[in-house]
């Protein structure tokens, strides 16, 4: 089967957050299974030139995009089984940042153009075009005009995938024409018009042969208003074609048997050099060297809807227990200063580390004793899966990919991968930890099988990858 996955950005090359992770895992268990894939996404400035030396150049066009006719360069990579396309056009992606831009609507409409349209000029018949967030969007929409007119897309089926439901492209309705190059039936309730305005994930929602979000327990969150963000509606108009897959991480990328980033290797087998990694940890963050404290703690952007409410508000109730904590990330400036004064109130025993930095994440997941994890709201989340992989025991709110990916752990079968809560509440959270860090104490055993159970659990793209070839299957009859 031919399938083209188009994204925004994409790991190894360009990386925001989760997306790329998926974008950079799913084609190549995709590819391993057989199949031919290709991803194409923008040839970013912030792609580095050590992967701009094993580009070739392919072709170069003209897109149509309303009344334009903006150039497009196509360069080629191959990589681990997949060939990757990069969209060239230097006044739309040569930025230093790749989203947050006055002109996203054009840039991710010219991008969705070229995904298109490219088809033709490289002679490529897709037969499945996945699709990722509001800047793809667009391609279904494309699609419904162009099968016709472009011979390679003639059969092919598109997939459109929310990987989060708060970010949805919504504009004003004047760009309709002047700058997607579309006409005013698109404006209509069952397509792209949203209270006045245009919405770009709705129209997806509607023009896609198939949509899938990041796990079963979002999908059915993305009924209730509360996850929705205003979408709950068109959710519900299209559960006929709506599927939950749970995202998996790269278990070559993330494993502590093999990761360079970690001062020793261990495994579920040999969990020994665990030890080593807190040490380590515990030097690199300024907190003091105590291998029997366990060390919690947050890797995440530090925003509401991530927690951080529940954490800041628990954090004396959280240091009153025998533990240390490290946070890494940035964010909002109230929760990014209430850490740098718990490190100042705490000395030797919690560590702000308001920055992002792959390598000290790298050293948390080894180092680390739990994972604290209590988001509002969490689609997939792939932190409490590599924390899993790397020994150390997520403690999260029941939400979403959290839910589905996080077994509680059960004390009188020893069944379980970590903690949970369901409730928006800091009391909820703070007697899980308690239950989590008495049994860190009391029970060494006990928590080495909790240990097994995280890092031999099944996370990699291989089931996820077959639950989306079923989808193309049964849209293409291949």
């Amino acid at each position: 089967m031919n399938i083209l996955f188009a994204t925004s950005e994409c790991a190894p090359f360009i990386k925001t957050g989760g997306l790329a992770d998926v974008s950079g895992a799913l084609p190549k268990a995709l590819a391993k299974l057989g199949h031919d894939v290709r991803v194409i996404l923008p040839l970013y400035e912030g792609i580095g030139e050590d992967w701009r030396s094993r580009m070739v150049f392919l072709q170069c066009y003209h897109v149509q995009l309303a009344w334009r006719t903006p150039y497009c360069g196509i360069f080629e990579l191959r990589q681990d089984g997949v060939t990757y396309w990069f969209v060239d056009n230097e006044y739309y992606f040569k930025r230093s940042n790749i989203y947050g831009h006055y002109d996203d609507a054009e840039r991710f409409a010219y991008f969705s153009r070229a995904v298109v349209e490219s088809m033709g000029w490289l002679n490529w018949n897709p037969d499945v075009i996945h699709c990722n967030d509001w800047q793809t969007a667009l391609v279904p929409i494309y699609l419904l005009e162009e099968r016709h007119r472009i011979p390679q897309l003639a059969e092919a089926k598109s997939v459109f995938t929310i990987h989060n439901i708060e970010y949805q492209g919504r504009y004003g309705s004047d760009i309709l024409k002047d700058v997607f190059g579309l006409n005013e039936g698109y404006l209509n309730e069952h397509m792209l018009a949203y209270h006045g305005d245009v919405n770009l994930m709705k129209g997806a929602i509607y023009a896609a042969d198939y949509v899938t979000t990041v796990s079963p327990s979002y999908a059915e969150e993305l009924q209730y208003s509360f996850y929705a963000h205003g979408l709950e509606g068109v959710i519900a108009d299209n559960r006929h074609k709506l599927r939950g897959i749970l995202n998996g991480i790269d278990t070559e990328v993330y494993d502590p048997w093999r990761d360079k980033g970690l001062v020793k290797f261990f495994s579920a087998r040999q969990p020994g050099g665990k030890k080593n990694c807190k040490t380590a940890l515990q030097h690199a963050v300024g907190l003091r060297e105590a291998p029997d404290t366990p060390i919690i703690a947050c890797v995440s952007r530090l925003v509401k809807h991530k927690g951080f409410d529940l954490v800041t508000a628990a954090l004396h109730d959280i240091m009153s227990m025998d533990v240390q904590m490290v946070v890494l990330g940035t964010g909002d400036w109230n929760f990014e200063e209430a850490f740098r004064q718990a490190q100042a109130q705490y000395p030797g025993r919690f560590a702000a580390q308001m920055m992002y930095s792959p390598n000290l994440s790298t050293a948390i997941y080894g180092g680390a004793d739990l994972f604290l994890m209590p988001s509002i709201s969490e689609p997939c989340g792939l932190s409490q899966m590599i924390a899993m992989r790397y020994g150390t025991i997520p403690v999260v709110r029941e939400t979403g990919g959290l839910k589905d990916s996080v077994i509680p752990y059960n004390q009188f079968t020893g069944e379980g991968n970590g903690f949970s809560f369901a409730n928006i509440n800091v009391q909820d959270m703070i007697w899980v930890l308690t239950e989590a860090i008495g049994l860190y104490h009391e029970d060494k055993k006990a928590w080495k099988n909790l240990m097994k159970n995280a890092m031999t659990a099944d996370f990699s793209w291989s089931s996820s990858a077959g639950q989306y070839l079923e989808i193309y299957g049964w849209l293409t009859g291949k």
